[in-house]
């Protein structure tokens, strides 16, 4: 693939994923769906531990790779306050502005298109490094939905 056909592929392969995710929150709104996305990209991000984002985001498209990427600090600690509550709410910080409130059901669609995009093993690695009540945000028949790729 030439380097003009990968850009495209990588622009095509994100539209997948906003259109699923718009269509699984029943949105109608890409703009609103990416902006979710890249929220909690940047919350799942901020929480993992160096090595384990990087794992994570190397199974990801070359233009998602570089939003979950976006404004990172790699020196920085993973967040401390490890709750649902703070995961939530890292999330709805970047929704300043927007009157949307955002509740665990918003969450968990994300991370539904992640699981159905990403190998199991790297949920699981990934799930793993997050506290208890903020698995539970992210389903386990996620093996499933990765099943049928």
């Amino acid at each position: 693939m030439s380097g003009l056909e990968s850009l495209e592929h990588t622009v095509q392969l994100t539209h997948i994923w906003i259109n699923e995710l718009d269509e699984k929150l029943g949105w109608n709104n890409k703009a609103r769906s990416y902006r979710l996305l890249r929220a909690v990209f940047h919350a799942l991000r901020d929480w993992l531990q160096l090595s384990e984002a990087a794992d994570f985001a190397a199974q990801l498209p070359v233009l998602l790779r570089g939003i979950f990427y976006e404004q990172w600090r790699p020196g920085a600690a993973p967040a401390r306050k490890r709750s649902k509550a703070a995961f939530l709410a890292r999330v709805q910080e970047e929704f300043k502005g927007d009157p949307l409130i955002l509740s665990p059901r918003e969450i968990t669609a994300v991370f539904e298109v992640i699981s159905s995009k990403i190998t199991a093993g790297e949920v699981d690695d990934v799930r793993a490094s997050l506290p208890e009540e903020v698995r539970e945000l992210w389903p386990k028949p996620y093996a499933e939905a990765n099943a049928a790729r």
